[in-house]
């Protein structure tokens, strides 16, 4: 039997990520990242974030060449490409599809003024009612500060695009991008559900600025002959995925449906659930994007809680307050004969910075409750996992406010997920089962071209092999106790 092969790219701002992923079996055949050490960020000035387009390019084009010699594959069995990408960066070309300055990448903050400026003059409620979000440090107001201060640049545009759209276009030669892309950007209509025609005139863009709209899941272009030859595939491979990394993540765990949330905790911490219908925070304390299988006719929204305190907050505990050279894996056991609630001892963990869930309030890192007499180190680390779960749930509150039903939360094993405390926490607060599994953004880009060129029927098919390692089920007859610690959790917050 011939074999067939599914390549997905993961373009993040450290690397980018490729992976071959065997479509009969399911299974990675191979995977590579370039650069090994983390891909260089300018910052000309404080708050700025660029990176040159082309270094994607050319990243992507090493990790391919690593990965079709170590599977030894042919450029025929290469049958579709995915794409997942940062999200929210800026990329803007000419009309000969020249890059016209560095692309102004997601955690760059310079549009802030001009987001929070539009949200004032248009509007809360039109803001939120349209596009579910404030406009915020988005790739929209990104642009509208490229026009404000790069006039003469702004008017050699002829298309703005995210940074998986442009990979799509250097592997096509042709322009477009996804509602789910344009939602990332603020530039998706959900009312009206067309672009965003009142930003864009109030920002003074014109709408041919927008590449051609496509499907999500669907042969979106095709590899070109001039790509073909620089990257050794087959002209005519079908381009048929791609999704921002969050979005991506979610299909890697094969969370699709309203109810479902994929999370990740490493340095910060990301809860994204899916809803079954447009709606918003009128705090605006999450962010909403249409998720990889919303469509005009079908509403499925992924909303996402970032919290900045997360494992940075672990890390700081192993080096300062664990013994000397003990791993995470030795604080763990350390932490296993304190009870549920470390015994009184709170750690409001918000000590990396502003956070949106508490709407842009930087409250800073508390220790709270210790006695002298009675605590040690072991409830401090202890405290430091629950307030971080404890901040999990309470960004997932919003989400039921919103109207999520939070039943199942998929996982990488990772980071944090790899404590025990933390998963019988969380699973014991939220009252949600949680699935761990062996995934990758590259190898979820790979499935979804799979089931955007036809070979998986749907997700289901696409992600039937996707290895559960682990279930934790929600420990009823402690539920009492998880959920008395997070009201005095809850408590310790309200004070600040």
């Amino acid at each position: 039997m011939a074999r067939r092969y599914l390549l997905g790219f993961d373009v993040g701002s450290s690397s980018v990520k490729a992976s071959l992923v065997d479509a009969d079996s399911g299974n990675c055949a191979a995977t590579a990242f370039f650069p090994e050490t983390e891909a260089p960020i300018m910052a000309v000035k404080a708050g700025w974030a660029e990176q040159d387009p082309n270094m994607w390019w050319e990243n992507a084009k090493l990790s391919l060449k690593k990965i079709m010699a170590e599977a030894g594959a042919t450029a025929e069995e290469v049958k579709a490409i995915g794409i997942s990408y940062q999200m929210h960066g800026l990329v803007c070309v000419d009309r000969n599809q020249q890059v016209l300055r560095p692309s102004i990448i997601w955690c760059d903050s310079r549009a802030v003024p001009y987001g929070e400026k539009a949200f004032g003059d248009l509007g809360s409620d039109q803001c939120l009612s349209h596009l579910l979000n404030s406009p915020g440090n988005f790739t929209a107001s990104k642009l509208a500060w490229v026009k404000e201060n790069e006039p003469e640049l702004f008017e050699k545009i002829d298309k703005i695009m995210l940074p998986g759209d442009y990979i799509a276009m250097r592997l096509s030669g042709v322009a477009n991008t996804t509602i789910s892309g344009l939602s990332e950007g603020m530039m998706w209509d959900f009312k009206e559900k067309r672009p965003a025609k009142f930003l864009l005139d109030y920002f003074g863009f014109d709408e041919s600025i927008i590449p051609d709209i496509v499907p999500t899941f669907s042969v979106q272009s095709e590899l070109c002959e001039a790509a073909a030859q620089e990257l050794g595939l087959k002209a005519g491979t079908p381009i048929s995925y791609r999704g921002g990394d969050q979005p991506n993540n979610a299909l890697s765990l094969n969370v699709f449906n309203p109810g479902e949330i994929a999370s990740t905790a490493g340095t910060s911490g990301v809860v994204y659930g899916v809803l079954g219908e447009a709606n918003y925070d009128q705090k605006s304390r999450v962010n909403t994007f249409a998720h990889v299988n919303y469509t005009t006719e079908l509403d499925r929204l992924g909303v996402l809680l970032c919290i900045n305190g997360t494992g940075i907050l672990n890390a700081w505990i192993r080096r300062n307050v664990a013994p000397e050279g003990i791993s995470y894996a030795d604080m763990n056991v350390m932490m296993e004969n304190v009870p549920i609630g470390s015994e009184g001892v709170t750690i409001i963990p918000f000590g990396n910075g502003a956070e949106r869930v508490l709407e842009n309030r930087e409250v800073g890192c508390s220790i709270n409750g210790i006695n002298f007499n009675k605590h040690s180190k072991a409830h401090i680390m202890r405290a430091a996992q629950e307030g971080i779960v404890f901040s999990f749930c309470y960004g997932m509150e919003i989400m039921q406010q919103m109207g999520m039903d939070i039943r199942k939360i998929h996982a990488g094993k990772a980071n944090m997920f790899l404590s025990d405390i933390f998963r019988n926490t969380l699973a014991g607060v939220s009252g949600a089962t949680i699935e761990l599994y062996e995934t990758d953004g590259s190898v979820g880009a790979a499935k979804g071209a799979g089931m955007g060129c036809g070979i998986y029927k749907d997700n289901e098919e696409a992600f039937a092999t996707l290895k559960k390692l682990a279930v934790i089920e929600p420990d009823e007859a402690r539920r009492n106790d998880y959920l008395s610690a997070y009201a005095a959790w809850k408590e310790q917050l309200k004070k600040l």
